[in-house]
């Protein structure tokens, strides 16, 4: 079980490995980009995808019985979901690869919990206090696409949150951590590969400052 003393940056953990995140709407082109970004890092080192919802049992259930619901349950209860899922996520794969030196890439992690849920009202500091134990990226990058756009590209059944009004809010938020400085945005409206030369871009030369 994971305790405070283990929840630290990436790049506080004895030197090895770094803790990357990826996010944006449902659409942006996130997975296929943490996908290349891994492929690129793994020519000079280790490097791990990931994502979340995760692969453990918390983050099926996430999968199979909240995401395509017919109607969206609390967003209280999204929320706890989401966090007690990026606790088993840190602890079964994140923390086991950074700990072997790997750079790890997360298709979506703490911030699409404040966008998607405290977009839709949730108190942020709450939504902050219940992932109190989640690691902190060292990086964290978003793919900005205009919703609109997003919502065209999906051909699958879209989520209970694949909404325009929903991924508006969703994007303001995600903004917002921008002016802070949380998140380094990724203009994701340009072709494919001039998006991942700039994501490549940005995160090399973030490993290469901080090594």
């Amino acid at each position: 079980m994971l305790n405070h003393s283990t929840i630290q940056a990436g790049s506080d953990m004895g030197g090895k490995g770094a803790f990357i995140v990826m996010e944006g709407l449902d659409g942006s082109g996130k997975t296929t980009q943490a996908k290349l970004l891994v492929a690129n890092l793994k020519i000079t080192r280790p490097a791990v995808y990931t994502a979340e919802p995760s692969q453990g049992q918390i983050g099926k259930f996430i999968r199979n019985r909240i995401l395509y619901r017919a109607t969206r349950p609390p967003t209280s209860v999204e929320a706890l979901l989401f966090a007690a899922d990026r606790i088993e996520h840190i602890q079964n794969d994140v923390q086991p690869a950074l700990q072997k030196g790997a750079v790890v890439v997360s298709d979506r992690y703490l911030y699409s919990s404040l966008a998607y849920q405290g977009g839709a009202g949730l108190n942020f500091d709450w939504i902050r206090a219940v992932n109190s134990l989640a690691l902190k990226p060292d990086l964290a990058l978003f793919i900005d696409v205009e919703p609109e756009t997003v919502l065209s590209r999906l051909k699958r059944k879209k989520s209970v949150m694949e909404t325009l009004e929903t991924q508006q809010r969703v994007r303001e938020v995600y903004l917002k951590y921008v002016e802070t400085c949380e998140l380094t945005r990724i203009d994701g409206g340009k072709p494919k590969i001039v998006v991942a030369d700039a994501v490549i871009a940005t995160v090399r030369a973030f490993l290469a400052k901080r090594s």
